[in-house]
This record gives structure tokens, sequence and C-alpha cells, in this order.
């Protein structure tokens, strides 16, 4: 059974990072590709990062470009999402996901986690 949790969620001031991990269990997490969402209340979920499964290559959202970076330690099977400069619209529920295949993916994604809410106040 595939598992993936979230931490590092909370509640910050503008201009301030968090770093959100996620740890899979249940798969062959060097095999699957992973990847970061974000949901903010009345919004449609929106890509923010993603990462082969090697690390070689990443992909990150327009809205975060040059503030977040997605990074995953295979021997740990977690990957991890540094936010810095972070904005009050930065605000959300973050979603970890993974999907099989060993390039980046940035839809199609098979397993989600339950998330954790980020909360930027201004």
């Amino acid at each position: 059974q595939v598992q993936l949790a979230e931490s590092g969620g909370g509640l910050v001031q503008a201009g301030g990072s968090l770093r959100l991990a996620c740890a899979a269990s249940g798969l062959i997490f060097n095999s699957y590709g992973m990847g970061w969402f974000r949901q903010a209340p009345g919004k449609e979920r929106e890509f923010v990062a993603a990462i082969s499964w090697s690390g070689g290559r990443t992909s990150v959202g327009d809205s975060v470009e040059g503030r977040f970076t997605i990074s995953r330690d295979n021997a740990k099977n977690t990957v991890y999402l540094q936010m810095n400069s972070l904005k009050p619209e930065d605000t959300a529920v973050y979603y970890c996901a993974a999907r099989r295949g060993f390039v980046v993916f940035t839809t199609g994604y098979d397993y989600w986690g339950q998330g954790t809410q980020v909360t930027v106040s201004s």
C-alpha cells in the first residue's frame, strides 16, 4: 500500500521560509517521479514543482519560479520542497504526489498524500 505523508506546513510571515517534506512508503521510491501541488480555497489544484527519479531534472511552476526548490533523498524515501520568500498568495494546502517513471511529470500522478496546510500572513 503506497503512502505519502507530508509534513512541515504551518504559519509563517510573508518573506519567510518553510521546508516541506514528504515521506513515501510502499513503493520503490527511485522508480517514481515526485511532485508537489497546492490548492487554495475556491481555486483549482495547481502544479508547484516536480523532480525526476534521480533528482537530476526538476521543473517548477511559473508562480514559484526562483523562490521554491524541489529535491529528494532516495536513501530516505523523501522528497522536499524548500519555499523561500513566501507570499500570502502561497497560502494553500500542499500535496505530495508520485508517478511511476523516470522523467519529470507535471500531470498524471498516481498517488497522493493527505496534504499539509501552509498559511502565509501579510
